[in-house]
């Protein structure tokens, strides 16, 4: 069992609207592993690897280390404990 990611800290307003895009769709599918290629269709983006991930370092920085969990060959899922906290940064 993993520890607790730590609490984010509100920098949700230097966030884009792809970031935004990718965090919805995190936060919807809380705790289920989503693939690159299904996190690209449903957030919209244009499908390139490296603008996912680049995302994905943008909302680590904001969210915290432990947030975003990378499965290995896999996806990645938003971890349970923040999904809460995402969905209030969201709406502020």
């Amino acid at each position: 069992m993993s520890s607790p990611a730590p609490v984010p800290s509100p920098r949700l307003s230097g966030l884009s609207e792809a970031d935004l895009a990718v965090l919805r769709v995190l936060v919807h599918r809380a705790g289920r592993i989503t693939s690159r290629e299904d996190l690209n269709k449903l957030a919209g983006l244009s499908g390139s690897q490296r603008r996912c991930e680049a995302v994905l370092v943008n909302l680590r920085r904001a969210l915290g280390d432990g947030a975003i969990v990378t499965i290995r060959r896999r996806g990645w899922m938003l971890d349970n404990s923040v999904a809460a906290i995402a969905v209030t940064l969201i709406n502020s």
